[in-house]
């Protein structure tokens, strides 16, 4: 059902394709092979197009609008600080910037106590990295092979992911290692306790033969988002953590996907009680209405700066506009439970619903998740688990992901694919009716990706 305000409107639907076919440049896709759909509103954990199709997002955009589209006291926020003041430069102290840091402090684990705001989650990652090497004097970072940081220059060198490649010079100061993922073990492990104790053991000799003294941080996607949503075993990042401080490194936690919420948590990093040197953070912090993202910084790497001048900076840092959306969004999602809803929505209603799908579908090889934060891993043979797709698939051998993904569009569902999975993303503050709503379509789309399986 379309709501009343979203009449179809196919002309206009045309329009705005033949524009954007015709100028805009999009990310990370061979332009004359990609098909846009023309969107023409969104509200809640819906969107439409221009023809009258509705559908759930179970991505949550790119997994940022985390309290949901157009959320009224956001909305309302960022016009009245449109007409207040609609943008500051960065060296001034401005109200929606100082009430954003400071909320976003409150909630930060540790002395994560000073926050430098960025645009995005990119810009976050390569500030972390410029903190981390200033501070210790120190070159080389670490980082996992399984990870998305970013497409900027330090961030996609951080970067595991086949995306990192294009742009890799192998001369960065990088180091990629193996982190725990005991359903792809790479330490043929046999249980989590085996994964956490090799999966430390290798971080452990990979610092000893790059020399610790060259290293300045290790960073983990605290929960990995793109690159699988593995949730590490008991004990690793407490290991992660005790390593770091063994050697006088710095352990930064990417929270870009995993904070605000999307955890049943504030951030990710509740869930192990650890406490990292640096934080970076986006995405949910004002569920993507206003590009906004950041470093929280402990008070030992804020006291490197402070007589001293840390050497980076953004034209647009704290931006007005964004800080409001982000003090809006953080009250809404207190005033309303949002985050608490997000752990129950993972115990009550998708962990148990994804559960039951894969006892039905043969293509689900792994249920992992928590909150609103889940992967299915879709394989051709539970028992060798091999993948639904290669490893980087694209074209003819992506076919069966495409079209499972073309199946859950029929059915109203939006996925977030990548690779041989589908993660189930939704708003943190969906509803059970919806939740199950998305769960239907989703044990429907299965039956496709069953008939390529063994």
């Amino acid at each position: 059902m379309t709501p009343q305000h979203a009449k179809p409107d196919p002309a206009a639907g045309a329009a705005v394709k033949a524009a954007d076919r015709a100028h805009v440049f999009h990310s990370w896709s061979a332009q004359e092979l990609i098909d846009p759909l023309a969107v023409a509103g969104a509200e809640g954990s819906y969107f439409w197009d221009y023809d009258g199709n509705r559908y759930l997002d179970f991505a949550s955009g790119l997994v940022f609008t985390n309290i949901g589209y157009q959320h009224p006291k956001v909305v309302a926020a960022i016009q009245e600080q449109a007409g207040r003041l609609a943008t500051f430069a960065p060296a001034f102290a401005i109200e929606a910037r100082s009430e954003a840091a400071r909320l976003i402090a409150e909630r930060t684990p540790g002395d994560l106590d000073k926050i430098f705001f960025t645009n995005g989650g990119a810009e976050a990652v390569e500030n972390a990295a410029r903190m981390a090497r200033v501070h210790t004097g120190r070159p080389k970072i670490l980082s996992a092979y399984r990870s998305y940081h970013g497409a900027t220059n330090a961030a996609i060198h951080l970067t595991g992911d086949p995306r990192r490649w294009a742009s890799d010079t192998g001369a960065a100061a990088t180091v990629h290692f193996w982190a725990p993922f005991l359903y792809r073990t790479p330490f043929y492990s046999e249980s989590e306790q085996q994964e956490c104790e090799r999966a430390l053991a290798h971080l452990a000799d990979t610092i000893a033969f790059e020399g610790p003294g060259t290293i300045a941080a290790v960073i983990l996607e605290t929960i990995p988002g793109t690159a699988g949503i593995m949730p590490p075993p008991p004990g690793y990042l407490a290991g992660v953590r005790e390593l770091c401080d063994q050697h006088g490194i710095l352990l930064v936690l990417d929270e870009v996907m995993a904070g605000f919420g999307r955890t049943g948590t504030w951030f990710a990093a509740d869930l192990y009680d650890v406490v990292p040197d640096l934080l970076t953070f986006a995405k949910g912090v004002n569920s993507g209405y206003v590009p906004l993202g950041g470093v929280a910084i402990s008070g030992a790497v804020a006291e490197t700066f402070a007589r001293r001048p840390y050497p980076g900076g953004l034209t647009y840092s704290g931006h007005p506009l964004a800080c409001a959306a982000a003090v809006a969004t953080i009250e809404a999602m207190a005033e309303e439970g949002i985050v608490e809803h997000a752990a129950k929505l993972g115990e009550t209603v998708l962990g148990p619903g994804l559960r039951a799908l894969a006892e039905r579908h043969p293509s689900v090889g792994e249920v992992r998740g928590v909150g609103a934060f889940w992967a299915l891993e879709l394989v051709r043979d539970r028992t060798t688990r091999e993948p639904l797709v290669p490893y980087n698939a694209s074209g003819a051998d992506n076919a069966p992901m495409a079209a499972f993904a073309g199946a859950a569009k029929q059915r109203g569902l939006w996925p977030f694919v990548n690779m041989n999975r589908t993660h189930v993303v939704p708003p943190c503050n969906l509803g059970e009716a919806e939740a199950k709503e998305g769960l239907a379509a989703l044990d429907e789309a299965l039956t496709v990706a069953d008939e390529h399986t063994v």
